[in-house]
Formats: C-alpha cells, structure tokens, sequence
C-alpha cells in the first residue's frame, strides 16, 4: 500500500464524509423514533452505509417486524451494489488477492464507487479503504449524533443538509460527462428514465433498488452497443 494512494483516498473521502453526517444525522432521528441508542445506531450506520437501507430498517423496527423481513428488505434495496462491485472489480490491478478484492466490494457505496471507478487506470485497495473508512466513521457518528438530538432540530434543516449529499455526487459524476458526450447522454438518460419509471404503471411499484438495477442494465448496454470503450491495445493497433 502507497502512502500516496492513502493520502490521496482521504483527500476524496473527506467531502463524501460530510455529506455522510448530515444525512446520517437525519436517519439519527429515526433511529431515535424507533427506540434505538447512540451506540447501536453507530454499529448499525457503520457496517450498512445505505441510507434507503437503513431508513427502511428503522423503519421496520419501529413497527416490530421480523428479523426476515428487515433482512429481505435490505438485500432487495441494495441489490445495485452487486452491480457495483462487479464494475469495480475492472477496476482491480490482476494479481490483487481475493481478500481485499472482497474487503473492497464491502467498502462500495454510490460516492465510495464513483471516486473509485473515475480513478486513471487500476484503482489501488489502500484508496478505497481509506476514503470508505473516513466516510463511514462521519456516517456513523452522524447517526449517533441524531440519536442524541433527537428531534430538536426543524425538519426543515435537516432537509437542507441532506441536499449536499446529492450535490457532492453530482460532482463526482460531471466531470467524466464534459470530457464525453457520450457519459453524458447516458447520464441525462439515467434521470429522465429514472423520473419515467417512478410515475409509470407497474413500474413504479417496483423498489428503488429494483428499478436502479434494471435502469443500469439497460442504459449501460445500449451504451456499450452504440459507443463500445476501445482497449489501449486497439487504441495503439
């Protein structure tokens, strides 16, 4: 591991980290809603990292579901980091064990990926883990955080401050768009389908992770059909 690539990993984490807190501090006071302590609401944050994941968690043990159901709810809104991870294992220098190729799919998140993904060439374990250990260590002391405040706060501010989180993403995913028209396009079909299907019949009673999954699907394939990605070593002849 480089000491240039940890550096590097907690330069990038440090925005998706504050983005993280605010969001989490939100899902703190439903945490706190749901009986939840400080404590517990930091393990849980930690180790899921999924806002729509642990919304729909404390969701559910507020109302005293079933340890199946919140376990089945989880997987089914989260199934689009499979899809994650599997692009980033492209990403992962050959030769790397399976050990940190596994530690790495444990560290994707949507903003963890993008950074990931948008690196020049290989990207090194060492800047995944550091940025993913940053923002989860915000992420989860801003759920604690929450718990603690309870509901003090207007909801109002902490509406806004989630809005940041999305603004840090847009930022992650823009700059790849300017340098292709192409990454662009796709993205403006990612938002208009992604509105599409939210109002559209059937569809839309899909869930979230559902309809991102087979979104990605689609876009990315007729993507790679109209403008395949050249190899260097086509690039070169």
């Amino acid at each position: 591991m480089k000491r240039s690539d940890i550096i590097q990993g907690f330069r990038d984490g440090i925005p998706i980290a504050l983005g993280y807190f605010a969001v989490a501090f939100s899902l703190g006071i439903i945490a706190k809603q749901a009986g939840l302590t400080a404590a517990i609401g930091f393990v849980s944050s930690f180790f899921t990292r999924a806002s729509a994941g642990e919304y729909g968690v404390y969701t559910l043990v507020a109302a005293q579901a079933a340890y199946v159901e919140i376990v089945a709810m989880c997987l089914v809104v989260n199934l689009r980091y499979l899809l994650m991870s599997a692009a980033l294992s492209q990403k992962i220098a050959p030769g790397t064990s399976w050990l940190h190729r596994v530690l790495m799919a444990c560290c994707v998140t949507d903003e963890i990926f993008g950074i990931s993904i948008a690196r020049q060439g290989y990207c090194p374990p060492a800047y995944t883990y550091t940025a993913a250990l940053i923002s989860a260590l915000l992420w989860a002391s801003g759920c604690a955080a929450g718990i603690v405040a309870g509901s003090l706060l207007p909801a109002k501010i902490v509406t806004a401050l989630s809005v940041a989180l999305y603004g840090m993403f847009l930022a992650v995913i823009m700059p790849p768009a300017r340098n292709d028209r192409y990454v662009l396009w796709a993205i403006i079909a990612s938002f208009v389908l992604s509105g599409a299907c939210s109002l559209a019949p059937v569809v839309s009673d899909w869930s979230s992770g559902t309809r991102t999954i087979v979104l990605t699907i689609v876009i990315s394939a007729v993507a790679a059909l109209l403008k395949p990605v050249q190899l260097e070593e086509e690039k070169h002849g």
